[in-house]
């Protein structure tokens, strides 16, 4: 059995590669939708956020050989719960994540290094600011910048009630929520920028599949500052950006064991 930790698009596409290369395969998500899109290829699907114990019980009841960790760029804990249960259950971990984005530093991008300086550089900048960066950290940027003078605070993420909720909660109004699921064109994203009047957009580098290109070509285009906030510098070990790397390393390790 492979664990295969997903919830994005390519993680799910990794999923079926590596069950079309003849393994038997178990993915974990978190949320239900996530699990939808996994039901809908027939693959196997556990919902839920795993502790380090969690994903050591799943690899010990499931016979998990290799564990394969493609959850989002900036799913830190996740990542680093995933190498823990490994590195105790005595299992090879391999790591794939999406391609990075050469980002160019320029008058109109600003690239800092977490949340938290985003949120800082972003309450020198004031104005219009829309956040794209999802509803995990939004606590981070609300606490920052809601009462300052001259600035507004648009939250875009998902459509989820628990999205809106904490939104009520954080004191973030119902006309400055943008509740959609991408991914978002180029045009799209302009149209939201112009609609709200946007001074500066946030994001993270979350790569070509996260739609981070369309969000800064559509500002760019129009003149907007934006804040990218760098991936989490963790140290995987096994790292590919490739379908096939990760496949010719569970290949590898497979015929060891024989």
């Amino acid at each position: 059995m492979i664990l295969v930790l997903a919830g994005t698009s390519d993680a799910r596409e990794l999923a079926l590669r590596i069950r079309s290369a003849g393994y038997s395969v178990l993915t974990t998500v978190v949320t239900e939708s996530a699990a939808k899109s996994m039901e809908a290829e027939q693959l196997p699907v556990q919902v839920g956020r795993l502790t380090v114990d969690d994903m050591q019980q799943l690899i010990r009841d499931k016979g998990v050989r290799i564990v394969v960790d493609a959850t989002h760029p900036f799913a830190e804990e996740a990542s680093k719960n995933a190498m823990a249960a490994s590195q105790e259950a005595q299992v090879p971990y391999v790591r794939f994540e999406r391609q990075s984005l050469s980002i160019e530093q320029g008058a109109l991008i600003t690239t800092v290094d977490d949340y938290k300086q985003a949120a800082e550089l972003a309450a020198e900048k004031r104005g219009s600011i829309m956040l794209t960066t999802g509803s995990k950290t939004l606590k981070i940027f609300a606490d920052r910048l809601i009462g300052l003078p001259d600035t507004t605070l648009i939250a875009r993420m998902l459509p989820r009630k628990d999205n809106m909720e904490k939104c009520e909660e954080l004191g973030i109004e119902q006309k400055n929520i943008v509740a959609m699921q991408g991914p978002f064109s180029k045009e799209l994203n302009k149209a939201l920028y112009e609609h709200y009047h946007v001074t500066l957009m946030i994001t993270k580098e979350s790569g070509k599949v996260g739609a981070v290109d369309e969000k800064l070509e559509a500002a760019l285009e129009m003149g907007i500052p934006s804040i990218v906030i760098g991936r989490p510098g963790l140290e995987y070990g096994n790292l590919y950006t490739e379908f096939e790397g990760v496949i010719q390393y569970i290949e590898a390790q497979i015929q060891k064991e024989a």
